[in-house]
Parts: structure tokens; sequence; C-alpha cells
């Protein structure tokens, strides 16, 4: 997919509207995560962002707030056809979620060597405990991503003088 390729452009678009979301994530104290569900159409039915902080609760991340509220917008938790644009590769429950939820693709930004369970640390789209198959195209605006997260942790290590 070129750099010229329209799709790539859509991809950069909404990549870019997960990347404010993110943004507005960090602004508020949470990880600077932002995810956003296009339906079939084209239209966009989920916009959100991390919040674990915010909301106390340990499975707010932006993935699984999206799939939430596509679900009841679309009023059907199958989310055929849909794509899931998420800056920071989904973690092991949001891919189990986005497993369980249908989606037909996941476009995210930047690679988890951490906790990244699409890819990086696990494969969990390509496992047999998977029976959905998903298309993932990972790296969609990577730099503006990586540089977001990391540019936020550095800014939270100063301010807490310790190692997040």
């Amino acid at each position: 997919m070129g750099v010229q390729d329209p799709q790539y452009l859509i991809h950069r678009d909404w990549m870019s509207q997960a990347i404010a979301l993110a943004q507005a994530a960090g602004d508020a104290g949470e990880v600077p995560v932002g995810a956003i569900v296009v339906d079939p159409s084209g239209k966009a039915v989920a916009r959100t962002e991390n919040r674990r902080e915010r909301d106390h609760d340990p499975t707010a991340h932006a993935e699984i707030l999206a799939l939430r509220t596509a679900g009841q917008v679309l009023q059907n938790w199958h989310l055929n056809g849909c794509t899931l644009y998420v800056t920071l590769e989904p973690c092991p429950m949001c891919a189990g979620a986005i497993a369980q939820s249908r989606l037909s693709l996941l476009v995210y930004g930047a690679d988890d060597p951490k906790s990244g369970a699409i890819r990086t640390v696990l494969n969990l789209p390509d496992s047999p405990a998977s029976f959905h198959r998903l298309s993932v195209l990972g790296g969609i605006l990577e730099s503006d991503c990586r540089d977001q997260l990391q540019s936020w942790f550095s800014q939270r290590r100063q301010s807490h003088g310790t190692k997040l």
C-alpha cells in the first residue's frame, strides 16, 4: 500500500483522528490511546479514548470502549464489515474482544513491545485459539503514535521522579 494509495490516505485520516483522541486521553492523565470504529459505509460509529483512571475500570481501554459503543450504535455485537483504528497495538484483553466482535479489519499505529497481542509479543488473530480470522494493518502513522506515547511517558517520569 503506497503513500498515494487512496486506501492508505483514508487509513491515515482515521488514524490522525485517533491520535487526537489519544491526546485528549493523555491530557486527562490517561495513557494516550485513541480508537475509532468505522462501519462498512465509512461512517464513524464510535470514537473513544482510554478511561481506566477516570472510570476506575481496568477494562476501560480505548478499544474495549469503542467496541461497546459500536455494538450499541449498530444494535449488534457482530461488527462484521467494520474497521477499528487504534493508535497502539492491542493487548491480550483487547485482542480477545476484537476477535469476539468479528471486526473485518484492525488498523493500528505503533507496535507494543511489552504487551502487543496482534503481532509483537503474541499473535492472537492467527492463533488456533482464535476462531475469527481478522485482517490486520499495522504501522499507520507509526512514528506519530509512538512519539506521542514516548513523550507522554517521559513527561510522567519527569514529573513523578520515577520510572513508570
